[in-house]
């Protein structure tokens, strides 16, 4: 398919498509099979991303969830092709009433080290995220979740404190909800990769056969999963990872990889579609980028030199009004992403272009209004912007990014900005310990609903521990969780955005697609770029 902007479009619009009724009873499913009964040999996949941890509590992260996504599994999850949650692990899930959400388990079930998998599992892997709340973990998905009970070896109860979550049956397969092994987990801090593996802790359609962190992982298929996804298409995988995405294309080109995903540059793209060796595959985009500020740190933050949230504000206000998303959509992506104006992208229930109306002339940058609300709040002098952007899990690019972001905003003779970049490695954990003011941050969705967005986000700071709280906006957020009537939450969801826009928590910049390269005879990449957005190397054969 050809990655021109009429078809990143209709992908985009695509990931936003209503993915399931909340009245409805996810119920009985078969271990539906992602391949036919005579698997491929082995696979091999390339990546430039970067595993954190294996541990489900000690990562929120593309790279890991990627690897994760191979040898957990989940209560509910979706096939291949749809965002639908469907039972994995369960043999059904529903509602039994506004604030219980009830599983029953498939019996039977086996890890790989042959430890009964029930529901004494399911608590405490609930249990656990939520009390190690690891500051680089996913623990604020579980924001709504108070507590959970088994009534019985093949039954779990989730209790919610607010009625009618209408994302609930997605969490359950997310980021925070693989399911790990008790007798293997410690229960009040993480475990090592290498104890993980150690311990085959696995149930999911892959086992980890040799770990090489961030260099090679070795994968086979585990026979005892009784999935939904399935009995993977080939018998075995190994994922390589690259420092370089220029050694990635061209390993891909060689055919000494049978697919590349994430990240090549945007030239590297429209290189390859003029490869007959190799085929660009591209999925429905909900992915985003954009700029995080750190209220306390961040210029007249509340703990730096000459705090005063006026001025702070002033200052976020100005840079949205310097920015020009286009020009970096245009020149540096090449049109594989899109200009991002809110915090909700486009083609999901709700989204508008809240920093469009608010700032800037009708998406392009204005400096009249730069200069004048920096005026207005008593800023003079020239301010300096300490920015930190990731060189590797973004992509190469992101280096051509901020670069531009930088001369944006220095051309205005507003700012001076300092630009650095660190390994992710690092960065993922000094983002959110208040070492970076400014700080590039992506998202890759956890699920395709537009709360997505905004619960993870903003109450209390979220994930970003980036010290933004407003209790207005986090009102909003909880009430378009909770209503049922989709117009009125389609409203509420607006509302929650042009709130945002005013305070500038995170500065939306571009909205991308998911787009993977597969070598000539490899079959099935297209059948994972779905608006799951899990890529499961079980869907792909040669």
């Amino acid at each position: 398919m050809a990655l021109n902007k009429k078809a990143l479009r209709s992908a985009i619009a695509f990931a936003g498509i209503s993915v399931f009724a909340l009245t409805a009873c996810t119920g009985p499913a078969g271990g539906g099979s992602s391949a036919s009964s005579a698997a491929s040999g082995p696979i091999a996949y390339g990546t430039t991303d970067k595993v954190t941890a294996l541990d489900p509590a000690g990562s929120y992260d593309n790279g890991s969830f990627m690897v994760m996504n191979q040898v957990y599994s989940f209560l509910l999850n979706s096939k291949p092709g749809s965002a639908d949650p469907v039972p994995d692990l369960a043999a059904s899930a529903s509602f039994t009433s506004p604030t219980e959400y009830t599983v029953k388990l498939k019996p039977g079930l086996k890890w790989a080290n042959g430890h009964t998998l029930d529901s004494t599992d399911v608590k405490f892997s609930f249990d656990r995220q939520l009390k190690i709340n690891d500051p680089a973990g996913p623990a604020s998905l579980l924001a709504n979740l108070d507590s959970v009970t088994t009534p019985d070896a093949n039954t779990a109860v989730f209790k919610l404190k607010l009625a009618n979550d209408q994302t609930f049956p997605q969490i359950l397969s997310s980021p925070a909800a693989p399911i790990v092994d008790h007798q293997v987990f410690p229960a009040d801090k993480l475990l090592s990769d290498d104890d993980i593996i150690k311990a085959k802790a696995f149930y999911g359609q892959y086992t980890i056969d040799s770990y090489k962190k961030n260099e090679l992982i070795s994968l086979k298929a585990y026979p005892d999963y009784q999935g939904v996804l399935g009995k993977p298409a080939n018998d075995a995988a190994t994922i390589k990872y690259y420092a370089e995405p220029t050694n990635m294309k061209l390993d891909i080109q060689q055919g000494n990889i049978d697919v590349a995903n994430r990240s090549l540059s945007a030239t590297d793209v429209d290189d390859l579609k003029k490869d007959s060796k190799v085929k660009v595959n591209v999925g429905p985009g909900g992915e985003i980028r954009y700029i995080t500020f750190n209220f306390d740190t961040m210029p007249f933050g509340t703990k730096a030199a000459g705090a005063d949230p006026a001025k702070a504000l002033a200052v976020r206000q100005a840079i949205a009004n310097l920015v020009d998303r286009q020009a970096i959509a245009d020149q540096v992506y090449k049109g594989t992403y899109l200009p991002l104006y809110s915090n909700v992208p486009s083609g999901f229930l709700g989204a508008n272009e809240s920093f469009k109306d608010a700032y800037g002339d009708n998406g392009k940058p204005s400096l009249d209004k730069a200069k004048k609300v920096l005026s207005d709040a008593g800023v003079k002098d020239v301010v300096t912007l300490n920015l930190q952007y990731n060189p590797d899990h973004y992509g190469k690019s992101s280096g051509d990014e901020y670069a531009m972001i930088k001369d944006q905003l220095e051309k205005s003779g507003l700012f001076k900005v300092n630009l650095q970049s660190t390994e992710w490695v690092t960065y993922s954990k000094a983002s959110r310990a208040d070492e970076y003011p400014l700080f590039q941050f992506g998202w890759f969705p956890d699920f395709s609903d537009p709360d997505n967005y905004l619960t993870p986000f903003f109450p209390n700071g979220g994930f970003l521990k980036n010290h933004f709280n407003d209790p207005a906006v986090t009102d909003l957020i909880n009430k378009q969780l909770t209503t049922t009537d989709k117009s009125a939450r389609e409203s509420t969801i607006k509302d929650a955005q042009n709130a945002l826009a005013k305070d500038i928590s995170t500065l939306p910049l571009l909205q991308g697609a998911q787009v993977a390269i597969s070598a000539k005879g490899v079959n099935g990449v297209d059948k994972t770029l779905d608006a799951s957005f899990k890529f499961r190397l079980g869907t792909i054969s040669k």
